[in-house]
């Protein structure tokens, strides 16, 4: 079975946030961290640590 990433990504964030209840705060803060980061020069860094 083969499952897009956008929407495995999505069903395992609305599960998160249902079932753990982290702060507004926190989601904002990692979601525009995260999207900062991807756009940075620390991007092929954090890629290369990934892979």
């Amino acid at each position: 079975m083969q499952v897009p990433l956008w929407f495995a990504l999505l069903v395992v964030g609305y599960l998160g946030v249902k079932l753990i209840r982290p702060p507004a705060w926190l989601i904002v803060v990692l979601l525009l961290g995260g999207f900062l980061l991807a756009d940075s020069v620390l991007a092929p860094a954090i890629n290369a640590l990934v892979k």
